[in-house]
């Protein structure tokens, strides 16, 4: 019988691999069946967490299937090809000014897709650095007499700062380690969990390059007051004080505020804002990773951050981080402003913030559960416990993942850390119904959770039968 044959009669796990198991740290000497290697990767990865039931991530987990198929076939395009790929690259083009009018920046052509300053990222992660480093260079050209600061005044020389809240994503305390930036977190007190006006003008100095005010906080889905913020540093700088900017960090909330909220000002609207980032792979509606950071105008992104190469054909700028990167997330982005346009999004934004503010009402009647935000800012929902709960909000998120649900437990940041809260993210592919079942579960896990006996075991159940 032939090799061919006998694979064909063989069962399906009985083979060497299966009996022996792959290998793990190693690259096989030996080639498989590429449907062996298929079922044993599936296989493993059932393993892992529903992604839908993820309730930890704003990452998107559903898109429509037309958009998959797209994305699908651009899986093997690199958005630094632009010349060998022009369409992807004026596709890129046109969503970075899709993006800049989104959050009204000034003096857009709307004929001409280079009139906006941007980027397309791989993340927000990305277009914060990009952002940060923007900042730092337009300090250091102060600080070497590039630009004259307010009053013919020039800056002192010292180590740059940055200001920012204790509440910040992990990536800005990156951006500042590996650029060299002292960070000065503002601290949060109880009950309030975002940074104020009075904080920021206590902690700038002539070395800060900048204010990062966030539009959706990790923690809590807070808006952050940038306005307010914005209008404090106008005045520090008409009273012949520092001439601070602002960087908005809508990496949660981009996507959501212009739809939700469109009357609320926080955008380039305000003139001290001079950047923005923002995940297009989390209300963007997009499967990861696609970010975007824009500048107010073409002034406030350092000519000497942007390289320009030829080796690919042509002459090409380019201000990323990374260079090869895949093409098909900016065409999936692309796909959802043409498909949704502002009146889809709104819908959208609307419906989960419906869902997120339901949700909060339903849990809200829990004996224990205070709400600390519930979802009408951005579709986010966080709550705690009271302080004299006999169980933790951690006990409930263990709970809550035996029913295949992820939401996760965590402590505030610092000076408030003895605080732990839980946290829902309503994304698309969250409905009501799902919402409604969640709300069940909670119920049944706190239920069980007061029934614990003293001696720390559950009360028995009725035992599973066929």
């Amino acid at each position: 019988m032939s090799d061919v044959d006998r694979g064909m009669i063989t069962p399906a796990y009985t083979g060497r691999f299966a009996v022996s198991g792959i290998p793990a740290l190693q690259i096989p000497d030996d080639s498989m069946d590429p449907e062996v290697a298929y079922r044993f990767i599936h296989d493993e990865l059932m393993l892992d967490g529903n992604s839908r039931l993820n309730l930890a991530t704003f990452v998107t987990t559903w898109m429509d299937p037309q958009a998959e198929k797209l994305m699908a076939e651009t899986f093997d395009k690199n958005m630094i090809d632009k010349d060998e790929y022009p369409l992807t690259a004026a596709i890129e083009e046109r969503c970075v000014a899709m993006v800049a009018d989104l959050f009204n920046a000034p003096n857009l052509d709307p004929t001409v897709a280079s009139s906006a300053t941007g980027t397309s990222t791989i993340g927000s992660s990305e277009a914060v650095m990009l952002g940060g480093l923007a900042l730092k260079w337009l300090w250091k050209a102060k600080k070497n007499g590039g630009d004259e600061a307010e009053g013919g005044a020039r800056p002192s020389t010292g180590t740059p700062n940055l200001i920012l809240g204790s509440n910040v994503q992990v990536v800005w305390e990156k951006f500042c380690r590996y650029f060299e930036v002292e960070p000065r977190y503002l601290p949060m007190e109880e009950g309030r969990y975002v940074i104020t006006p009075e904080q920021v003008l206590d902690a700038v100095d002539e070395n800060t390059i900048g204010v990062v005010v966030i539009a959706g906080t990790t923690y809590t889905g807070e808006l952050e007051p940038v306005k307010e913020i914005a209008e404090a540093l106008d005045k520090l700088a008409a009273d012949g004080g520092l001439d601070v900017p602002i960087h908005v960090d809508a990496a949660s909330g981009g996507f959501v505020l212009p739809f939700l909220h469109p009357d609320l000002e926080w955008d380039f609207r305000i003139p001290r804002v001079v950047s923005i980032n923002v995940s297009g792979h989390k209300y963007g509606l997009t499967y990861p990773g696609v970010g975007f950071v824009v500048w107010r105008d073409k002034t406030w992104l350092p000519e000497d951050l942007v390289f320009r190469v030829n080796y690919l054909g042509g002459d090409m700028p380019t201000f990323t981080l990374n260079f090869s990167r895949p093409g098909n997330q900016v065409i999936g982005q692309y796909y959802n402003f043409l498909r949704l346009g502002r009146q889809g999004y709104t819908d959208i934004m609307k419906s989960l913030s419906d869902t997120a503010q339901w949700f909060a009402g339903q849990i809200e009647e829990e004996d224990e559960i205070e709400i600390v935000t519930d979802g009408s800012a951005i579709p986010v929902v966080t709550f705690k416990l009271h302080s004299d709960c006999e169980f933790t909000a951690f006990d409930v998120s263990h709970g809550l993942r035996s029913y295949g649900w992820q939401v996760p437990a965590y402590t505030m940041p610092d000076n408030v850390s003895d605080l732990a809260v839980l946290r829902v993210v309503v994304r698309e592919g969250f409905s009501r119904d799902m919402a409604r079942v969640l709300h069940q579960h909670l119920v049944e896990v706190m239920k069980d959770l007061r029934l614990i006996k003293s001696d720390g075991h559950l009360p028995q159940k009725q035992h599973f039968a066929h």
